[in-house]
């Protein structure tokens, strides 16, 4: 039987496709040294559904040390496929370049926005492959976990994008990641994305799709996709596979994060088309089932192994309104820059996805993190609308990802955080009043007597109310005048100085950290506090009021870093009373003892 010579030249353009990605699967290397101007090959990638295309590669050019010293890239033209309608396609990277059948590496830069030519750096494969001297196992240790604030923690800090400069104001830098989210709200993409731009990140709406038995079969110009969260809010990022190494596989061509050695879950994905745009063309995603875990994330390349997925952090999110409750999961991937930031962006759209929710109530929240061997962080507090240019759910987050950030990043031990739990309660209207005076029912008073704080409270909207704080006056009180302060917790929390941190570092472990934070004033509180002039010591995570002078002198002659702290105040009385709103505000007053 003679075939018909377009069905040959069809067959023999698949079988020599077939064995340029079987090659690949323990690729033979085409030489730097050997590439030059002029030089033709192939690169492949996926315009749309699972189908790897062919494009055409000519090299324009070897840029030296061009990302760093000793990291040169490959400046090529590509033409044929879908490049003349898309040029260079966020999502592309990592797909492989071949000169005569033989890996040269993988597409990775692009040259800034708006441009039309379907020009491209290529990141050589040798210096991608250089990634496997850098697999030892990670080391975890208390340096992994410094004391920064969660602000220097978090995605704000990231480093600039590298870009490489070709004169005339255009700069060689390297190709968006689509970061796709599955389940979340417009409000949640507005606020949260441009934290992961600083990334090289593009945001864009995508999908999931049911695990398949051959998710874990590979090959290179195939799609996979790195999971952040999973569950009723997925987020991955996605780039092309360039090489399988065994069980490794090599993607992107240049960093996702630049963290080093991570644990992410890696999965299949899965081209739906590509959307051409003269700004910023993108392939839109869907993400499968997972496949093994994204081990490495450094300069020229991200590396996976086939095989299991790390474990996840598991975040629920029950929401209650009046008309209905609603619960949702989510699975976190484990990371200390990252994590605190997702359990805030999965804390947040859990509120916002209910259909109940409005700007202009009030939200209260009663929650726990759950840690092995140690107590639970109790996560409680009120939130008011405000003025500020965020939606109000935005303080709730913010606060979970404080406290979240404040363990996961502490300085004692890497904690094995098991779960977190969220319990929110929108409650109707604006529910905050601000401490407008204060004064007592009388100016003297004997220890063991009862006065009466009056305060005027104004709340948002309302007719200001009188509030009434009865308090007993301490056995202990020293003759003299006896300072009152009527304040919210904010402002006592911060008089008290009892944050980690604070100068002397009087904490010493992740056990005294968390009773801390659960010692911290709930904000929906009034509270009275009754203060003596008297020194208090600070001695890890306890107060000791009214020092003795001797013992003053003795620790002043003794100050080392991990000691005691002295405030020149003693607390000998704290009475507060539930009002069911946020109190906002502080006023002095005093009485004498007699």
């Amino acid at each position: 039987m003679r075939l018909r010579p377009s069905l040959l030249l069809a067959a023999l353009a698949v079988l020599f496709v077939a064995c340029s990605l079987s090659a690949a699967q323990n690729p033979v290397i085409f030489p730097l040294a050997d590439v030059h101007p002029g030089i033709t090959g192939v690169a492949y990638t996926i315009f749309s559904g699972d189908q790897i295309q062919k494009m055409d590669v000519t090299v324009l050019g070897v840029l030296k040390n061009a990302m760093g010293p000793k990291q040169d890239v490959i400046l090529v033209q590509l033409s044929g496929a879908d490049v003349a309608r898309t040029g260079v396609v966020a999502g592309m990277s990592g797909s492989p370049v071949y000169f005569d059948g033989k890996l040269a590496g993988a597409i990775a830069l692009k040259i800034g926005t708006f441009t039309k030519d379907a020009i491209a750096g290529v990141t050589p494969i040798q210096t991608m492959l250089d990634i496997q001297k850098a697999m030892a196992p990670p080391v975890h240790s208390a340096a992994n976990f410094s004391g920064a604030s969660p602000a220097a923690l978090g995605l704000q800090s990231a480093a600039p994008i590298q870009k490489v400069s070709l004169g005339g104001g255009r700069f060689l830098v390297p190709i968006e990641t689509p970061l796709v989210f599955s389940g979340v709200t417009p409000e949640t993409l507005a606020l949260f994305s441009s934290q992961f731009q600083a990334y090289g990140m593009t945001s864009m709406v995508g999908g999931t799709t049911a695990a398949r038995p051959d998710d874990a079969s590979l090959k290179p110009g195939d799609m996979v996709g790195m999971s952040l969260v999973s569950g009723d809010l997925s987020l991955y990022a996605g780039c092309t596979v360039t090489a399988i190494v065994g069980d490794r596989v090599f993607i992107c061509g240049h960093p996702l994060f630049g963290f080093g050695s991570i644990s992410l879950p890696m999965t299949r994905a899965h081209v739906v088309t590509t959307l051409a745009s003269a700004l910023e063309s993108t392939k839109i995603m869907n993400t499968g089932g997972p496949i093994g875990t994204i081990m490495q994330d450094r300069t020229t390349a991200v590396v996976g192994r086939l095989g299991a997925s790390p474990a996840t952090l598991p975040v629920d999110v029950n929401v209650t309104t009046p008309e209905e409750q609603r619960h949702f999961h989510f699975n976190v991937v484990q990371n200390r820059k990252l994590t605190p930031t997702l359990v805030a962006l999965a804390a947040y759209n859990g509120i916002v996805s209910n259909t109940a929710y409005t700007d202009g109530t009030t939200l209260q929240l009663n929650g726990q993190i759950n840690i092995a061997g140690h107590p639970s962080v109790e996560l409680r507090g009120m939130f008011a609308p405000t003025g500020a240019a965020v939606p109000d759910g935005y303080q709730l987050a913010v606060t979970v990802e404080s406290a979240f950030a404040r363990i996961f990043t502490n300085p004692y031990e890497q904690p094995k955080v098991q779960s977190v739990t969220l319990n929110v309660t929108s409650l109707p209207q604006n529910r905050w009043a601000a401490i407008d005076g204060a004064w007592s029912n009388q100016s003297e008073a004997r220890p063991g007597e009862t006065v009466r704080i009056k305060v005027l409270l104004r709340p948002y909207r309302g007719a200001p109310f009188i509030q009434e704080v009865p308090i007993t006056i301490p056995a202990q009180a020293a003759r003299g005048s006896l300072q009152i302060l009527v304040s919210d917790a904010a402002s006592l929390d911060r008089m008290r100085e009892l944050f980690p941190g604070a100068p002397g570092g009087q904490l010493q472990d992740l056990n005294e950290l968390i009773r801390v934070i659960n010692r911290q004033r709930q904000n929906d509180r009034l509270y009275v506090t009754l203060l003596e002039n008297s020194p208090t010591l600070l001695v890890e995570d306890k107060e000791l009021p009214n020092v003795p002078t001797s013992e003053m002198n003795v620790l002043d002659q003794h100050r080392a870093p991990g000691g005691a702290q002295m405030l020149f105040q003693s607390v000998i009385g704290e009475h507060s009373v539930g009002m069911k709103q946020v109190i906002s505000g502080q006023q002095y007053l005093s009485i004498t003892i007699k």
